[in-house]
């Protein structure tokens, strides 16, 4: 009875603990709690990824009529959805410009665009992706690139308009559908202007300590098509994109193969092409003259 009644005491106080063994039992639960952390907030950028990456808005709250242009509204089918987009015409244009907008609102939110690529000389065919105004659907890499494709079509096949007469554009997000469309076809130039080398280098930049690469669904790898668009590229960056950093931009235009140009404006990743106008649009015009030239007046 006594031997019980002395086991039974050891165990209700054991033998205290030597101080290396506190301490690899104090970090070994600060190593458990870390990954736990770690883990959560990269199962939370994984679930949040589209909302982050796709940040649409679906209230079409003006259209072209608003600055009296006439335009034709679209909604093309596309893998059992539908593409909604405008094209806005300009007599004696130039050319007409495939507009691939970046990643926040909507068509509606283009109208500026419109107008300045209007001023360029260009009809324009601007659309949303899927999930985004009034195009069904959700928003993804894969939807995106099967939007722009079917606008594509649209302006070949229906518009019976030649490919050497299209200028593709894509800002910031819409490089990444721009930048996969342009190497499926041959477009008289394409324009990439604030794009990224791919998310998960814009995520390494933002989130270093993010597993980026096994996160990301939507990777947009333009870095990795760049070198096989064939028609005249020209890359817009500015070094004050807080943003993308400037040296996507950079990049994308040394991975790219000859002919290309490469224009510097100012101004952070939503204002730039705003408050560098000047040197905006004699960027554009040296680009575009030699390939697509302003039609003489006939007056």
């Amino acid at each position: 009875m006594k031997w019980l009644f002395r086991q039974a005491k050891k165990h209700e106080n054991p033998a205290p603990r030597s101080k290396r063994e506190l301490a690899r039992m104090i970090l070994m639960k600060i190593v458990l709690y870390a990954v736990l952390i770690y883990g959560g907030l990269s199962a939370l950028a994984f679930l949040l990824q589209s909302w982050i990456i796709f940040p649409a808005t679906r209230d079409i709250y003006r259209d072209p009529s608003a600055y009296r242009w006439a335009f034709e509204e679209l909604m093309l089918p596309v893998d059992g959805e539908t593409t909604h987009g405008w094209f806005v015409p300009l007599e004696n244009a130039r050319g007409v410009a495939l507009f691939s907008h970046g990643n926040a609102g909507n068509i509606a939110d283009r109208l500026e665009s419109i107008g300045l690529l209007r001023s360029f000389g260009f009809s324009v065919l601007a659309y949303d992706y899927g999930g985004y105004g009034k195009s069904t659907g959700r928003s993804s890499e894969q939807r995106s690139c099967q939007d722009i494709r079917a606008m594509w079509r649209w302006l070949t096949e229906e518009k019976g308009i030649p490919p050497k007469k299209i200028l593709l554009f894509g800002r910031s997000l819409g490089g990444g559908a721009t930048a996969h469309l342009a190497r499926e076809v041959e477009p008289a130039a394409v324009i990439l202007e604030s794009a990224f080398l791919s998310t998960v280098d814009v995520a390494h930049d933002k989130f270093p300590w993010l597993p980026a690469r096994l996160i990301l669904r939507h990777v947009f790898a333009n870095k990795d098509k760049v070198a096989d668009i064939k028609s005249p590229l020209l890359v817009i960056h500015s070094p004050d994109d807080s943003i993308i950093p400037y040296r996507h931009g950079k990049e994308l235009f040394e991975r790219a193969t000859e002919p290309k140009q490469f224009l510097e404006i100012h101004g952070d990743h939503n204002e730039g092409f705003v408050l560098s106008e000047p040197i905006y649009r004699k960027g554009w015009e040296e680009f575009l003259a030699p390939i697509l030239p302003r039609p003489e007046n006939r007056d």
